[in-house]
C-alpha cells in the first residue's frame, strides 16, 4: 500500500498529484520546481539558487516521509537549458558529498511556471 505525503515546508501540489507517496520500503518525490518556502516566490533568475531551492522542497518532503538525502538512491534533473549544468551541478554537489544517487539530467523545452530546473527524486525509507 502506499501512501501520500504532505507538507508545509514544500510546495504544495498545483495539479492531480502528490508531493510524494511513501510506497513502503521506497518514497518517491514529485518533480519540485524552485519555489522558496520563505517568501513562496519561484526563483527564476539565478540558476544556483534555483537547484537550491528545488533540492530544499524535495528533502523537506523525504524528511516528511521519515527519509533523507543520505537515503536517495535515483534524481531525475530537468533543466530548459543545459548551458546551466555546470553551476547547477556545482550545487547538487553539495547535498550529495559522499556516495551520489544514479542521476538523469534531461533538457527540456519548458517547465511549469517558466522554472529553470525541475528536480524529483526516489529515496530509501
Amino acid at each position: 500500500m502506499s501512501k501520500v505525503i504532505e507538507t508545509k515546508k514544500a510546495p504544495g501540489a498545483i495539479g492531480p498529484y502528490s508531493q510524494g507517496i511513501d510506497a513502503g520500503t521506497l518514497v518517491f518525490t514529485s518533480g519540485q520546481l524552485p519555489i522558496n518556502m520563505a517568501n513562496n516566490e519561484l526563483e527564476t533568475a539565478d540558476i544556483k539558487q534555483a537547484a537550491r531551492n528545488s533540492l530544499e522542497n524535495c528533502k523537506a518532503i523525504l524528511e516528511a516521509a521519515s527519509s533523507s538525502l543520505d537515503r536517495v538512491v535515483k534524481t531525475t534533473v530537468f533543466m530548459t537549458d543545459l548551458a546551466d549544468f555546470a553551476a547547477m551541478n556545482e550545487v547538487y554537489a553539495t547535498y550529495f558529498p559522499g556516495n551520489p544517487p544514479a542521476r538523469s539530467c534531461v533538457q527540456v523545452a519548458a517547465l511549469p511556471r517558466g522554472a529553470k530546473v525541475e528536480i524529483e527524486m526516489i529515496a530509501v525509507k
